[in-house]
């Protein structure tokens, strides 16, 4: 995921934010034992965290049920998207729980090397694309049409685009297909990474607030979009196949039904872990819930998925049936 910038000044702003996406564990961290004691039947449950903190919302909510209702200890380990799929076959990666898309590493892991095997959707629906704040959307309705785009491209200038309007990505791990897109639509901008979700944000908010020109990735589900409704660029629409070479991607993203992946071993392990994963399951809006907690109220993990769970007892109930 990732996001863009207006004055050069600005944009050497939001380069120079060095927050984390994520305030989890580290890798190797060891969550404290549920109530049911550590090990006995459910032993300990490696749960991959990936830099965004809808899935930090994830994990925390399925760490936390999975320490208090099934006695796991639970190591969470922040990961990006393709070194956690590195750990199935090694055995320090028993789930992902928020998969966007990723054909390539399903192929890899799932369908070649066999060490890791589906789990089911999440019931979260993933929306990339490029947005713009309302502000600008308002004073210039016909940016949303990605044929307008290079008509402005010298107010999207940076110190970091070299000339061309800035497009803003985020993390350099998140899925894109925006550096193809800007060359196989001819338009005149490049790619400048924010470095961070939390960084991309900040760019989105202050554009906002002082009236800034900035164009940059951005995704749903995300509780950001509840506090600067964000508006999306039409790009040439997503039909089947059109994203299927990366080089000659010139249409936009489809919607992802996000989904879960669990190494194999972990899937033929008995675990109750591995049962709670598979039967995971809520709404963009509940993610974004969990996800405002911790990023906007600051709670702690621990604190905000024990809020959530809960105001949602029967909902988690259903997931340990």
């Amino acid at each position: 995921m990732a996001r863009h910038w207006r004055a050069g000044a600005a944009g050497l702003a939001v380069l120079g934010l060095t927050l984390t996406a994520c305030g989890g564990a580290k890798v190797g961290d060891t969550s404290s034992a549920g109530s049911k004691g550590s090990g006995g039947k459910c032993g300990t449950f490696n749960l991959a965290v990936n830099p965004w903190v809808g899935y930090e919302a994830d994990a925390a909510v399925v760490a936390y049920v999975a320490q208090h209702d099934l006695g796991c200890t639970v190591k969470k380990k922040d990961l990006k998207e393709e070194i956690a799929w590195q750990g199935f076959g090694t055995g320090e990666v028993d789930a992902v729980l928020e998969n966007w898309g990723h054909d390539d590493l399903k192929k890899k892991y799932i369908t070649g090397q066999k060490t890791a095997v589906e789990a089911g959707q999440t019931g979260n629906k993933g929306i990339i694309g490029w947005y713009v704040p309302p502000w600008l959307a308002k004073a210039h309705p016909d940016i949303t049409d990605y044929k307008n785009l290079n008509k402005y491209a010298s107010e999207f200038k940076t110190s970091e685009s070299g000339g061309k309007g800035q497009l803003l990505d985020g993390d350099p791990s998140y899925v894109t297909n925006d550096a193809a897109l800007v060359k196989n639509l001819k338009l005149d901008y490049k790619v400048v990474y924010a470095g961070s979700e939390t960084a991309l944000i900040q760019a989105f908010r202050t554009a906002e607030k002082n009236k800034q020109w900035v164009i940059g990735y951005f995704y749903e589900p995300q509780w950001f979009l509840s506090e600067v409704p964000l508006v999306k660029v039409n790009l040439p629409k997503y039909t089947t196949g059109c994203d299927a070479d990366a080089a000659k991607v010139a249409c936009d993203y489809p919607v992802y039904d996000l989904d879960k992946i669990v190494s194999a071993k972990f899937a033929k392990s008995g675990s109750p872990a591995y049962d709670l994963v598979k039967k995971f399951n809520w709404t963009n809006d509940e993610q974004n819930t969990v996800a405002k907690y911790i990023a906007v109220d600051k709670m702690s993990d621990e604190a905000a998925a024990r809020k959530w769970v809960e105001a949602n007892r029967d909902k988690v109930d259903a997931w340990l049936k």
